[in-house]
């Protein structure tokens, strides 16, 4: 079964750096578009990064361009969210998700808090 598992959140000040982690299993990894999304409390989940399978296709909300990166290790079954300048509205449940067979899987999700 498809299972994602988020970490790497937390509580970090405004301007610092965080690095998030999504490790799949129960699929073919390096077969499936994956992206990051976040929600934040009261509002809808929204789109933050994508990135095609082979990484040739990368994608981010006008909001966090030039500040996140995403990427992905298909050795190591992982994808991957760099945050730097992260600024309080960066506070959010970070989520990953899967296209598997035309189908979409989430994680559980991971707390992201900026504030000082």
């Amino acid at each position: 079964q498809v299972d994602l598992v988020e970490s790497g959140g937390g509580l970090v000040q405004p301007g610092g750096s965080l690095t998030l982690s999504c490790t799949a299993s129960g699929f073919a990894f390096g077969t499936a578009p994956m992206s990051w999304h976040r929600q934040a409390p009261g509002k809808e989940r929204e789109l933050v990064a994508s990135i095609s399978t082979s990484s040739n296709y990368i994608n981010y909300a006008d909001a966090v361009k030039g500040r996140f990166t995403v990427s992905r290790d298909n050795a190591k079954n992982t994808v991957y969210l760099r945050m730097d300048s992260l600024k309080p509205e960066d506070t959010a449940v970070y989520y990953c998700k899967a296209l598997v067979r035309l189908q979409n899987y989430w994680g559980r999700g991971t707390q992201v808090t900026v504030s000082s």
